[in-house]
């Protein structure tokens, strides 16, 4: 898919979060368009799985729609979405199944693009496990570089507790994803 093509979605998109159901639906109609390609491709043995994962991505899209951000292209957030879903039918089924790079790369090249898409999803699912407070902490300062003081105003909490929440929501982060923090003694 052209830049042009994409930027059109993003566009799309954009007018779909603010409540433009014609745009959301072009957005849907499209997606699934090249999600059928992208699945059917994959899975050629397997066309009733590739059509339930097509389904099963739209309704990620659905359940994600806010998480995408229209600084970023459109595409590599669609088939980040597409990829994991792939994956998880895959273990579902206990496939093990090696594609050649290049064959990949026909339909999705996995760009810095779909790799920066991949990590906000995996950052977002990561941040919704967390309290409310520590994950709105944690993307004020950490993720959007705003300061201890203008997250306190914003969030209408004093900056010490902006402070414990980001302290916190890191910590339990950490321990969500198995890393041990070494002790600071």
């Amino acid at each position: 898919m052209t830049s042009e093509a994409d930027a059109k979605l993003r566009a799309l998109m954009v007018l779909a979060q603010a409540g433009d159901r014609a745009a959301y639906r072009s957005v849907l109609d499209i997606a699934r368009a090249q999600l059928a390609i992208y699945f059917r491709y994959r899975l050629k043995e397997d066309p009733a799985s590739a059509d339930d994962l097509v389904q099963e991505t739209l309704i990620a899209i659905h359940t994600k729609r806010a998480t995408y951000d229209a600084r970023h292209p459109f595409m590599p957030w669609l088939y980040a979405i597409a990829r994991y879903k792939l994956i998880d039918h895959y273990r579902r089924y206990r496939v093990r199944r090696t594609e050649p790079e290049e064959a990949a790369g026909d339909i999705a090249d996995e760009t810095d693009d779909t790799r920066a898409a991949m990590a906000r999803l995996d950052l977002e699912t990561l941040l919704a496990r967390l309290p409310a407070g520590q994950a709105e902490a944690i993307r004020r300062t950490k993720l959007n570089g705003q300061s201890v003081s203008e997250t306190a105003s914003a969030m209408n909490i004093s900056e010490s507790l902006v402070k414990v929440n980001v302290h916190r929501g890191l910590k339990a982060a950490a321990s969500l994803v198995g890393l041990k923090q070494a002790d600071r003694s």
